[in-house]
């Protein structure tokens, strides 16, 4: 994240706009099955997913289109060369049951050889899976608060106090969970780890709850309501170049 200091710059990358409401009965599992990647055309991403970048971002955006695979499913591929972006989804508010689980399959084509998520001019991940939530204030220090306030007011945008992102990494291990480097609002759990697979799908399997727990729980005992989704690649910081598929999101909840 390239000339981003703090939490006003870091939580602005996954800055959310309002969602439009939604029916009474649809519930936000429904929803995102119906935003697969498998049922879009191939080519752009169609909505609700959208392109969020950073503000007056000067470098260029990762880039994101659905494109059919060797085995005939068809699948989201991302692209990032010297780039930075994110595809989001509006989910909510939504509050998630205890025992929600997130699942997709991804595969790393091509990786970044620079990236060390410990490090600012590290910190880059070839392939991303957010979860944003809106955890309240209140278990924050007051300084984390005062700096999330001033986030908002400058952005106009409800930006989440929490998120979660899991991460593909070169170096830490599986399970690993480090905070952002440049804001503890964003926190990164490796659930891919080691050099790319090539025509390998990898599937994923994450307790939200639990997970979010474990980053966040120093904060907050309770699981607050989720509010976007995002997946995403960045290399701004390293320059480098990376090349990933991710499949459909999922969401089950008992």
């Amino acid at each position: 994240m390239r000339g981003r200091r703090g939490v006003v710059n870091a939580v602005l990358a996954l800055a959310v706009a309002a969602p439009p409401s939604a029916a009474a009965d649809d519930t936000l599992a429904a929803r995102l099955a119906q935003a697969r990647f498998s049922h879009m055309q191939a080519g752009a991403v169609a909505p609700p997913w959208r392109v969020v970048g950073l503000p007056g971002q000067k470098f260029p955006l990762t880039r994101f289109d659905v494109q059919a695979q060797d085995d005939g499913t068809v699948a989201l591929r991302i692209r990032a060369d010297a780039s930075y972006g994110n595809l989001v989804f509006n989910a909510g508010p939504a509050q998630l049951h205890l025992a929600a689980r997130l699942r997709w399959r991804w595969r790393l084509e091509r990786g970044l050889a620079q990236s060390d998520l410990r490090t600012r001019d590290g910190d880059d991940a070839p392939l991303k899976v957010c979860v944003l939530f809106d955890m309240p204030l209140d278990g924050m220090s007051f300084g984390e608060q005062t700096s999330l306030r001033i986030a908002r007011a400058l952005s106009g945008e409800p930006l989440p106090a929490a998120t979660l992102c899991y991460v593909w990494d070169r170096l830490l291990p599986a399970g690993s969970i480090v905070p952002n480097v440049f804001s503890a609002r964003v926190r990164y759990l490796v659930a891919g780890q080691g050099p790319p697979r090539p025509g390998q799908w990898v599937p994923v399997d994450r307790p939200l709850a639990e997970d979010f727990l474990r980053a966040f729980g120093h904060e907050t005992r309770s699981l607050p309501p989720l509010i976007a989704l995002a997946v995403g690649a960045d290399a701004d910081n390293t320059g480098g170049s990376s090349l990933a598929v991710v499949g459909d999101l999922l969401l089950v909840q008992p």
